[in-house]
């Protein structure tokens, strides 16, 4: 994991346990005053509310604490590695992409992060510069060129 999506892990986090976790038990205090809980689908679904929130609390928590932030001065420009950008030209249409590699857990192909285990990621992890690297993807096989290897 990087340092910034260990950031946004830790402020996730917080903001679940400091805004979300007080709002919940508001809503399930309020449902709660309106009478018998039997019948009171508001309280069920603040009750339910609330185990979906520690469940998403624990998942982050365990995956935080599992997790090792790379030291991106240990990465070189050789070969492809996780936490690298890679530009890499379709051999086919001529059409070139650009990807960072990242965890899983980081994966946002808005910010064009693509997480390592995905077919692309996988195809090109451990080739060098100027390779021409052939990628299993759901369309079929593709070919590539590795352009540019940089952080």
């Amino acid at each position: 994991m990087t340092k910034e999506g260990y950031k946004k892990k830790m402020e996730e986090i917080a903001f679940l346990e400091s805004v979300e976790r007080p709002r919940i038990s508001a809503a399930i205090a309020e449902a709660r005053d309106k009478g018998d809980l039997s019948e009171n689908s508001e309280y069920d679904a603040a009750k339910e509310a609330q185990g979906m929130l520690e469940m998403k609390i624990s998942q982050l928590k365990d995956l935080v604490a599992n997790s090792r932030i790379i030291d991106e001065s240990k990465l070189n420009r050789e070969e492809v590695q996780i936490l690298n950008r890679v530009k890499i030209r379709n051999i086919a249409n001529g059409m070139e992409m650009e990807y960072t590699i990242v965890a899983d857990s980081e994966a946002n192909l808005k910010e064009k992060k693509i997480g390592s285990s995905t077919p692309i990621a996988q195809g090109l992890i451990g080739h060098k510069l100027n390779e021409e690297v052939e990628i299993k993807v759901p369309a079929g096989l593709m070919k590539f060129k590795i352009v540019e290897i940089n952080f």
